[in-house]
């Protein structure tokens, strides 16, 4: 019988090898040796992701709060539980930065400049809607592009935008529906 290619790879350091490598570099917090993506260029990247979220939650919470008209209580329900969503994706990417040896830049100067997303307040409960559902198709795209970017030189990244992603599909389809059920059809021109 043929022994796979994995059987004959070492699985792991042994034990007491791991343990002193584990005591080199602690300044490094959880930058190990194993890992092998640039933290640097991450924590810029991630600065970029959490701007983003932070523009929707303002943006959210906002329409949240400002959004009228005769059907606008189920809406506002929707947009004040994605400001929450949101502020829990700000919350995670914010950490992840700090676990990376970075500080989360939470400066509200350049905010808007930083964020892929923009801020758009919107006239009517259906520009507010429309506005939600752009700003989510920017953030499912930046997300898929930064995980084939961090793909495995930082799973832990990877993972985490993968997370988030799943959320903002999900409201990008919330979005869309309502859209449908206030104006009929989802035109994004204009």
């Amino acid at each position: 019988m043929k022994e796979s290619a994995r059987s004959t790879k070492p699985f792991l350091s042994d034990v007491k090898t791991l343990r002193k490598k584990a005591r080199l570099h602690l300044a490094e917090g959880a930058i190990t040796p194993a890992y092998v993506g640039d933290a640097e260029q991450t924590i810029a990247i991630l600065q970029t992701v959490l701007a983003t979220e932070i523009v929707c939650v303002l943006r959210y919470t906002m329409h949240a709060i400002a959004a009228t008209g005769i059907s606008s209580e189920g809406v506002k329900a929707e947009f004040a539980e994605h400001a929450t969503e949101e502020q829990e994706h700000m919350m995670a990417v914010a950490e992840r930065i700090n676990q990376l040896g970075g500080k989360p830049d939470f400066n509200p100067e350049g905010l808007a400049s930083r964020s892929a997303s923009e801020y758009v307040e919107g006239e009517n409960l259906v520009d507010m809607i429309r506005e939600n559902l752009i700003a989510e198709r920017i953030a499912v795209e930046h997300y898929r592009e930064l995980i084939r970017y961090f793909g495995d030189d930082d799973t832990t990244t990877r993972v985490m935008l993968e997370g988030i992603l799943g959320v903002e599909e999900e409201h990008a389809n919330d979005m869309h529906d309502l859209l449908v059920a206030h104006e009929g059809t989802p035109t994004l021109a204009g």
